[in-house]
């Protein structure tokens, strides 16, 4: 554990080949604890906390100061370069950290996430959700009940409501200000789609069949605009590497030991 410039909390596990992972919007690093036990082994495991879950959520930011983040992290940790694995938020991050910090990310994994953009309709309907959040100030019984139905899936709602039930609690104890600027730092993000083609980088696609947030179409068009495999997770939703890990980490490992 440490604390460092960025106030970020990392938890840093296992030798060999570093492999970072960044998590999505509403979660904290402890959602690949599944990923750290299980490839920590042959790898060296560091999954950080974004600025939303530390004590600079209330500053203002954007997904070109998240990406300098991760280099931030790896200087605190006294690493030159990582894979970055990034779930849907921590995607749009890995994205950008390789093209701004090319010899610093050895590979990106995208984990139910994607280089394009969210529609018009859908930024609307999120942006309402993040202004009623800043101004009430804490999460709210709707927004939970949208988090719940966007982050998991149709089986992880039939055959394990307590883990929905666990992230549920954990989401009533966010500021309302910390969640506005974590969405608000993606909202309006341009499509990445073009510039992704031009990223000389060894990428992997991951996605859960069950995905609401992200359709399985966008995570092709990212795939290919990668180059890169798409591994289709079953029985998972937007959170697949918590819903399905054995399925993702089966993926990553393959990925891991092909660099």
């Amino acid at each position: 554990m440490y604390r460092e410039r960025t106030a970020t909390v990392a938890t840093d596990r296992g030798d060999g080949p570093t492999v970072v992972f960044a998590h999505g919007t509403l979660m904290d690093r402890t959602m690949f604890e599944p990923q750290l036990a299980a490839l920590s082994d042959e790898y060296r495991c560091v999954a950080y906390d974004l600025r939303a879950r530390t004590d600079r959520y209330a500053d203002e930011y954007d997904l070109d100061d998240l990406a300098d983040d991760y280099a931030a992290v790896l200087d605190g940790l006294d690493i030159d370069s990582a894979v970055l694995v990034g779930m849907s938020m921590g995607g749009f991050t890995a994205l950008r950290a390789a093209e701004r910090h090319p010899d610093r990310v050895d590979g990106i994994v995208l984990v139910d996430s994607d280089a394009g953009t969210h529609s018009e309709e859908d930024r609307q309907q999120y942006r309402m959700l993040i202004d009623r959040l800043k101004d009430v100030g804490h999460a709210t019984d709707a927004s939970i009940e949208v988090a719940r139905h966007q982050l998991f899936g149709e089986t992880t709602h039939e055959q394990h409501p307590t883990l929905v039930d666990q992230w549920a609690r954990t989401w009533e104890t966010y500021p309302g200000l910390a969640v506005h600027n974590e969405m608000a730092s993606w909202l309006d993000r341009e499509d990445f789609t073009e510039t992704a083609r031009t990223l000389d980088v060894p990428a992997l696609v991951t996605h859960g069949e069950e995905d609401v947030s992200i359709a399985m179409e966008k995570a092709e068009a990212t795939a290919d605009a990668l180059d890169a495999e798409l591994v289709r997770i079953p029985e998972a939703g937007h959170s697949s590497n918590l819903e399905n890990p054995e399925a993702t980490n089966a993926a990553l490992r393959e990925f891991l030991d092909g660099l």
